[in-house]
């Protein structure tokens, strides 16, 4: 199955930004379908709901559809005082859920909207029918995954991760990672197809990190090296409560998939499946093969219960 012709200008067909107020703060979320059982999307680091603006037509012919901007992300409020953890996203995911979605639901989630969605399904079983994650983040800056790592990283990262958020330094490398080139160059090692970084995923990206507080949620996700790993959440999972299905980039060189192949053992895991010219983000890269293995995926997580 192919991926729809890149370059093309979405915008226009993306919902319109409608919102939500958790604990005092502002959540933007798009949402698009009129029928069928509910599928909630959470993007990655950086991104928000308009990472899956390929995906919402196909997927609301069957579905409604809701895609949320996590705390800190897109459109919603970037607060100084929130801490930035996957407990702080999974509750917002479980509140939205129960809210907004008022159902049980089938989160799909991209990188450390995995680690997100696997939280909130530990935490709130009974909000959940089954996971879809693509490019699971492995967190291997994650401080259990240090001792692994060559002694070098051991001693670099942490001091790293002090100089970026408690020095002048994390400002200058904020600033010149939120330009346009700089951006690009980061996208192209994450993307396998480098014609599906365009002008537009560039500008949709870059508008929120110009927003007052970016700055503070970025470095304090760089600093966090601590919280759930998915090798832990998924031995927690019960498979006939929420089957998972990992969808991965082959090409992916930031979560290789030779290392998320061992998510493939746990018994709560039903399907892993390679996605061939893919990197990091499929569902923007590959849209029409990620929308279709999401909709079988779907019938059977709804259609069994």
């Amino acid at each position: 199955m192919q991926s729809s012709p890149v370059g093309i200008d979405r915008t226009s067909l993306l919902p319109p930004l409608k919102t939500w107020t958790w604990q005092d703060h502002r959540i933007a979320y798009r949402e698009v379908g009129s029928q069928g059982p509910p599928l909630v999307l959470i993007h990655g680091f950086g991104a928000s709901s308009i990472h899956w603006r390929k995906n919402f037509a196909q997927l609301s012919q069957q579905h409604r559809v809701w895609a949320l901007d996590l705390l800190g992300f897109g459109a919603s409020a970037k607060p100084r005082e929130v801490a930035y953890t996957f407990d702080t996203w999974a509750t917002q995911l479980e509140a939205f859920t129960e809210q907004v979605v008022g159902a049980p639901s089938l989160w799909v989630g991209n990188s450390i909207g995995c680690i997100v969605c696997l939280q909130a399904a530990v935490n709130r079983p009974d909000l959940v029918r089954g996971l879809s994650l693509l490019n699971c983040s492995l967190r291997l800056l994650h401080e259990k995954k240090r001792q692994s790592q060559p002694w070098i990283q051991q001693v670099g990262t942490p001091l790293v991760q002090k100089l970026l958020t408690q020095t002048p330094l994390g400002r200058v490398f904020f600033d010149r990672l939120r330009n346009p080139r700089a951006l690009r160059k980061v996208l192209l090692q994450a993307y396998a197809q480098p014609e599906a970084v365009t002008d537009e995923l560039i500008n949709l990206l870059l508008e929120p990190a110009l927003d007052e507080g970016a700055l503070e949620v970025f470095l304090a996700f760089i600093n966090y090296a601590s919280g759930p790993l998915a090798e832990e959440l998924l031995p927690k999972l019960n498979q006939q409560q929420c089957p998972v299905q990992f969808l991965w980039g082959e090409k992916d060189p930031w979560e290789p998939i030779n290392l998320g192949r061992a998510y493939a053992a746990y018994p709560c895991v039903e399907e892993f499946i390679a996605l061939p010219n893919a990197g990091h983000c499929p569902q923007d890269e590959v849209p029409e093969l990620v929308n279709g293995h999401i909709l079988r995926w779907a019938e059977r997580v709804f259609g069994e219960k």
